[in-house]
């Protein structure tokens, strides 16, 4: 696949997120994907992996966070990997705290499908938005102070 269809890939996996399209996630994914999230205490962190893996970290996310995708504002291609840095806006529906995340996805086309993508986001404001009680800017997220 050439530079430009793998970057409408990724476009489209955007797209699709973004309207929630479990269907249109899954038909853009190859069957072995591999999805990293970084953090700990977070419910979409981890490695998830296969379709299976895809659809519980869809419906892990539509249970626990709002998110929207503006259009990425850039891409960064070399082969079948394509980098796109971006942005995004949410709240975490448990806490109804709203969150702001500067973030780079690595994603690699094969075939015409995502086989892996990596998260690079700012997990310190997702987790203070997910901390049951407010986190002052410079906080450690990890430490409890009780």
């Amino acid at each position: 696949m050439s530079i430009q269809e793998n970057v409408q890939i990724v476009k489209d996996f955007f797209s699709a997120l973004s309207r929630r399209d479990k269907q249109g996630l899954l038909a853009l994914s190859a069957e072995d994907i591999e999805w990293i999230i970084p953090g700990e205490d977070w419910p979409l962190a981890g490695t998830h992996r296969g379709h299976a893996g895809l659809e519980t970290v869809l419906q892990k996310a539509n249970e626990t966070v709002e998110t929207s995708y503006p259009e990425p504002p850039e891409f960064v291609t070399q082969g079948d990997r394509v980098l796109v840095v971006g942005f995004a806006r949410g709240r975490i529906i448990a806490t109804n705290r709203t969150f702001e995340d500067h973030w780079v996805f690595a994603i690699t086309v094969r075939n015409g499908k995502l086989t892996n993508i990596r998260e690079y986001i700012d997990t310190q404001a997702l987790a203070r938005a997910a901390s049951p009680r407010p986190l002052p800017i410079g906080t450690d997220a990890t430490r409890n102070d009780s």
